[in-house]
């Protein structure tokens, strides 16, 4: 089930750990074991097929697995996979695996993307897209929802524990305390022995990270390498994101008074903002945009609570990022052109399964949220509480287990990983990258300080991921072009001008 509409939860949530870039919206040593390649045992588990914006023809395929392996025996369900495969005929045998973020993308919607971000890694290897459980044609948890309606609703007046409750309603076969993180893994692993890949390489973003980590710990004989951008390992709570937003909306203001053009064009950008959601929370502004997905027009009450989120998910990516002082300053004074095109921007992302959102987090990030952690997230004047005020009211309908301790410590491994972080990302912060870091001693963390969320997409990361991938040489890699990257240029008006 698909939502075909404009997505109301795509603007009460503000975005979750997603790997994605908005440029469609905007125009758009050890490899001696892996010489052989597992074609001949392939050809009768994959199928020619074609993926969205991918024109040659690639393999497809499924495999049916339990929904409880507890209970090997009763309900099964069925894992999408695709590959893109490699170019050389003389390929290696351990593909790249990519773990989508969330959680709720689904990797092979994420196909075009990462076929131009690791066209290099083509060259010798393989790309593996599995469609992780409860996203994609995995049996999906998509909420179909049409809750039109919910955006001409004050935040105040929506109840986002119905919208949960209705989303649960669809799924009465299911059990959705199955739809974890450990499971996923177990997938994937069932999916690579049925393709017979010795190992696998691993790029995981955003959420991904937390699947690579788990990878690692899970079944750390399957895993060669890993490349683990926007770190989020499992020790920390997800779901939160307000200090963290704050933090890379702060450098925002930063750089903008350092820019002589910016801070002329938007003097007191920090209190245009403040006054702005003042305004807005005290009459929020009706208006009628055309659905970024089917283009018929859709009113839509701009609040408070809608204009933060998309704040926030503009800080994602360089692009977005630096219209957000001229979309500040000109939803100040009654213009929401900006404004609407960063809301179609942040909705024309790939999907996200809401259901296996849920299904995630709230086994195993909001119950470790406690009060302190929650109070200490909303003390901004950003965007508060109101990622977490959602997260919390969501799952408070939603089924949930008490999960194993060991599932949150720190991961352990000496398997060689390359961490990336942008030192811009409102999300999954630097820290939390040289937190992973403290238990990997075979790994190297590159920081970049111009890039944001998920830098493979937007720096020279894919190209320091490719060759890390082919070399396993941590200590050749040369970050220089991820220090020297200019940032880019502030939008100052409607013509596109930047300085």
């Amino acid at each position: 089930m698909r939502n075909k509409g404009i997505s109301a939860l795509a603007l009460l949530l503000g975005g979750t750990l997603y790997i994605g870039t908005p440029e469609a919206a905007f125009a758009a040593s050890q490899d001696d074991a892996s010489q052989e390649s597992p074609a001949l045992q392939q050809q009768e588990k994959l199928t020619s097929c074609y993926l969205k914006n991918i024109s040659e023809q690639v393999l497809c395929g499924s495999l049916m697995v339990p929904e409880n392996y507890d209970q090997p025996e009763q309900r099964q369900i069925s894992i999408n996979y695709a590959v893109l495969p490699a170019v050389s005929e003389n390929k290696k045998a351990d593909p790249l695996l990519i773990l989508a973020g969330g959680p709720g993308q689904a990797a092979t919607e994420l196909a075009a993307m990462i076929n131009r971000m690791f066209s290099d890694v083509r060259k010798q290897r393989d790309i593996l897209l599995i469609d992780q459980r409860g996203t994609g044609k995995s049996n999906p948890l998509s909420c179909e929802l049409s809750h039109v309606d919910e955006l001409v609703k004050a935040d105040d007046d929506i109840d986002l524990a119905r919208i949960a409750g209705e989303c649960l309603a669809q799924y009465k076969d299911e059990d959705l305390t199955q739809y974890h993180t450990v499971n996923a893994i177990r997938d994937f692993e069932a999916v690579r022995e049925h393709l017979g890949y010795p190992q696998v390489n691993l790029y995981g973003g955003s959420y991904g990270t937390r699947a690579g980590l788990v990878y690692m710990r899970e079944a750390p004989e399957s895993v060669r390498a890993a490349v683990l951008d926007a770190v989020a390992p499992p020790e920390v709570v997800v779901g939160p994101f307000g200090r963290h937003g704050a933090d890379s909306f702060n450098l925002l203001l930063e750089h903008c008074a350092k820019s002589a053009a910016c801070q002329s064009t938007f003097p007191e950008l920090k209190n245009t903002y403040a006054e702005t959601l003042e305004k807005l929370e005290d009459e929020p502004v009706p208006l009628t945009v055309n659905d970024p997905l089917t283009n018929e027009p859709t009113d839509i009450l701009i609040t408070a609570g809608r204009f933060t989120s998309v704040m926030r998910v503009g800080l994602y990516h360089p692009v977005t990022r630096q219209l957000l002082p001229y979309a500040i300053q000109q939803t100040h004074r009654g213009n929401y052109t900006p404004l609407v095109g960063l809301i179609g921007s942040s909705m024309s992302q790939s999907e996200m399964y809401m259901g296996l959102t849920l299904s995630v987090l709230c086994s195993e990030d909001l119950p470790r949220a406690t009060d302190e952690l929650l109070a200490a997230d909303g003390d901004n004047d950003f965007i508060g509480s109101r990622t977490a005020d959602a997260f919390v009211e969501m799952c408070s309908v939603w089924p949930s287990v008490p999960r194993p301790e060991s599932w949150f410590e720190p991961v352990a491994s000496d398997i060689p990983s390359l961490l990336l972080s942008g030192r811009l990302d409102p999300v999954t912060p630097p820290t939390w990258g040289a937190l992973a870091a403290q238990t990997l001693p075979n790994s190297r963390h590159l920081i970049a300080p111009n890039g944001s969320h998920t830098i493979a997409g937007h720096t020279c990361a894919n190209k320091l991921a490719t060759q890390f991938i082919n070399t396993l040489d941590l200590a050749a890699l040369d970050d220089s072009c991820l220090q020297n990257q200019k940032p880019m240029p502030f939008v100052l008006n409607a013509n596109g001008k930047g300085l």
